[in-house]
């Protein structure tokens, strides 16, 4: 974790929504917040989360209640930048990953 010593968000939650192998989850950690949730469907990044976080993530974002989701202060949610990467499909919002924007109808 990164060094930082005035921890400004100690006692804020934060759940971790697409969740990737867990950049927001270092970022507000390393500020002192703590996360309650966090949810990631590619198995080997959910996988190297857990190892990096011994926090492991609830499977698809689709398939949870939104009962199941605790109460939060932050809510952090990862892009999906494969569909637009170079080292990607370059599908953009064409390929599944690029399809989050469909989850908020």
């Amino acid at each position: 974790m990164l060094d930082i010593i005035e921890k400004k968000l100690s006692g804020y939650t934060f759940i971790d929504l697409f969740a990737g192998i867990g950049g927001f989850h270092y970022a507000l950690h390393s500020f002192g917040a703590e996360c309650v949730f966090a949810s990631e469907w590619d198995i080997h990044a959910s996988e190297t989360y857990a190892r990096n976080f011994n926090f492991t993530p609830e499977g698809d974002l689709t398939q949870i209640s939104v009962e199941n989701i605790p109460s939060h202060d932050i809510l952090c949610a990862g892009f999906r930048c494969q569909a637009f990467s170079v080292s990607g499909r370059q599908k953009g919002f064409d390929d599944i990953r690029g399809a989050w924007h469909t989850l908020c109808r």
